[in-house]
């Protein structure tokens, strides 16, 4: 019967989380690769990136709705719906700051916008025709500073 032991790193990993990242972080500033715990770092580095995709994706939905509730109610405005939109923007031109996660927010813009459409219906009561079938705004435009 073989034994197969397990990584020290592979323990802390599955323990915790930020003290395996503190260990891989010291091994790689030592220049010490062949310690590391490629196996975990690899997963860990491939849900890093999907992670900042996920929330650009859900920013600029949560954005594009407020968008839409400002331009169609208008007698609703207020100052809630106001930050919303400067929260949002300020962490998204953030995020957008890595190229990559810019040209993922101006790729996926139209099904984020699909998405907001049916979030502001549903917040609205309006019914989702009363807003464009198309997104009216582009990436900068929605991350304009601007009163909404």
């Amino acid at each position: 019967m073989s034994m197969t032991k397990i990584h020290p790193l592979a323990e802390l990993y599955e323990c915790d989380e930020t003290a395996w990242l503190e260990a891989m972080a010291q091994l790689s500033a030592e220049h010490r690769f062949a310690e590391m715990d490629h196996v975990h770092l690899t997963e860990y580095l491939a849900d890093m990136a999907k992670r900042d995709r996920r929330e650009t994706y859900s920013r600029l939905v949560v954005l594009l709705t407020h968008l839409l509730k400002w331009e169609h109610q208008v007698q609703q405005r207020g100052s809630s719906w106001l930050g919303t939109i400067v929260e949002q923007r300020r962490e998204l031109r953030q995020l957008v700051e890595s190229k990559t996660l810019r040209l993922h927010a101006e790729t996926v813009m139209a099904d984020a916008y699909e998405d907001a459409r049916k979030q502001a219906a549903a917040e609205t009561s309006l019914p989702k025709s009363t807003f464009a079938s198309r997104c009216p705004w582009n990436l900068d435009d929605v991350l304009a500073d601007e009163d909404a």
